[in-house]
């Protein structure tokens, strides 16, 4: 098996609104340690955006996930230490205590990196009422399997903002109309 093959994504829990910088701040750190061989990349998933301004179209990229950065790198000895030591770094996502991160699957990968497929995409444009206060299960994404409560349904963009309970805190989430489910 080749070094490559070794490499998986984790999520790492940063400081929202700061996710470039600690993605620069952990891609410094990993090149200071000489360690860029065990991490492949460190990517911020965002989505491009069109803002009209004063008539004009703008093209912004609008962070994706906030408060969440995906590593993919071959985790072992001191990296999630040398990672979560990194300013602005809350943590991994999934990790247990003592343990080690968590990776996410393939399938969470790709649609976080927006390889969505094609039925999907059709399946979208069928309108789902959801309602404010609403509980739902969340089916897919790195909360796979979490409860949660709508709090905001944002038609237009087919988008929930949900309440969800992770490890104890509540967590608001927006997620599109295909990775919930009413319970």
């Amino acid at each position: 098996m080749s070094e490559g093959n070794l490499k998986k994504w984790y999520v790492v829990r940063a400081v929202s609104g700061q996710e470039n910088k600690v993605k620069d701040y952990i891609e410094k750190e990993i090149a200071h340690q000489g360690l860029e061989d065990f991490v492949e990349q460190v990517l911020v998933p965002t989505e491009k955006v069109i803002q009209i301004r004063n008539g004009k179209k703008i093209n912004k990229e609008r962070v994706y996930f906030p408060g969440y950065i995906m590593v993919q790198a071959n985790i072992g000895g001191e990296i999630p230490h040398i990672i979560k030591g990194i300013n602005g770094v809350i943590g991994f996502l999934g990790e247990t205590k003592g343990g080690d991160p968590v990776p996410l699957r393939t399938s969470e990968v790709n649609r976080m990196l927006g390889k969505v497929d094609e039925l999907s995409v059709k399946a979208d444009s069928v309108a789902i009422p959801y309602n404010v206060g609403e509980t739902i299960k969340v089916v897919d994404g790195p909360f796979n399997g979490f409860n949660g409560t709508v709090e905001k349904v944002n038609e237009e963009k087919r988008k929930l903002e949900v309440m969800v309970k992770i490890f104890g805190r509540k967590t608001p989430l927006e997620l599109s109309y295909m990775q919930v489910e009413k319970i």
